[in-house]
Formats: structure tokens, sequence, C-alpha cells
């Protein structure tokens, strides 16, 4: 195998299943990408309902993670991060793609999240992926440090395909 050809496959993202104790690394990577941070305490509730947590890795370091909520009739993905240095990589797309696989897989038709409209990244990733607006929550995002302001959600919803389960 040459260089370039090894180089290609050791870079394939890897998902792996989370758990409480990737609680250091998670709070640590949600500190550098976001304003507003779940804390120790949220990933350790998620972990103990039982939601829906997996990483992304390349090469055995942990790049980004999903959380997601099922529900008997929707899904909602609960928290969706990359690290800066892999962002634009399409890390992002390729834990929504498992996050809305994972949905349908429970037997969910709809996948729900809340998004800052000044997200404009993101909000691009979910357009793309066929969400659509369903609905605002005014003040939902705890404030801005630096301003004070507290933001907007938007809630966005995609129609997921039904998939056949045996």
């Amino acid at each position: 195998m040459n260089l370039r050809a090894a180089s290609l496959f050791s870079s394939a993202p890897e998902l792996f299943p989370l758990s409480e104790r990737d609680v250091p690394w998670l709070c640590e990577l949600e500190r550098q990408t976001r304003v507003s941070l779940w804390q120790e305490r949220h990933f350790v509730d998620s972990f103990q309902a039982g939601h829906d947590a997996w990483g992304v890795r390349r090469g055995g370091a942990g790049l980004g993670f999903m959380l997601v909520l099922h529900a008997p009739d929707v899904s909602h993905l609960l928290n969706i991060v990359v690290a800066p240095t892999a962002q634009r990589q399409g890390l992002g797309a390729f834990l929504l793609r498992h996050a809305m696989t994972r949905a349908a897989l429970a037997g969910n038709t709809e996948l729900f999240l809340e998004v800052r409209p000044s997200n404009k990244m993101a909000r691009a990733l979910y357009q793309d992926f066929g969400f659509q607006q369903v609905g605002l929550r005014k003040g939902y995002y705890s404030a801005d440090p630096q301003t004070g302001a507290r933001e907007d959600a938007l809630v966005l919803r995609a129609t997921l395909p039904i998939l056949e389960t045996t």
C-alpha cells in the first residue's frame, strides 16, 4: 500500500459508543466549542437516562459526539459537537447521519433538535439534511457571558425514512 492510500485508509472516521467514563473529554470538547455548555451533570444524567450516545474518532483521537433521546414516537437530537480543529471535514454530517439512522432504527419517523439562529454552520448542515423549522423557543439558550443576552432556539424537524427492522 502506498503512503497516500495508507493515509486515506487511516483517516476514516470511526464511531464508538460513549459511556460515563467519557464525560471528562466530552466536557472538554464542549468547553472548546460552546458558549452554552453542557456540564458534567448533564452528561451523567443523559447516560443514566439511557440516551443514545456515540463518539467519532480518527486515529484514536475523539473528535466529536452526538446524544439522542428516543421516545416512543419521535427522537430528539440533544447535542452534537465536533472539535474546532476537526470542523469542515464532514464529521458533523457523519454524526448527524448516524443520529438519523439510529432514530429510524428505533422506529421513529421524526427527529427534532434546537439550534441557535447565530449558528450558521450548523443551520446549513441541518438544511442539507432536510430539517425544517417548526417552532421557536424564546430565550432558550443561557446568557452569553460577553453580552449577557439570552438567545432563542429554532426548533427543527426532519422526517426520517421508515426502516424495516427484522
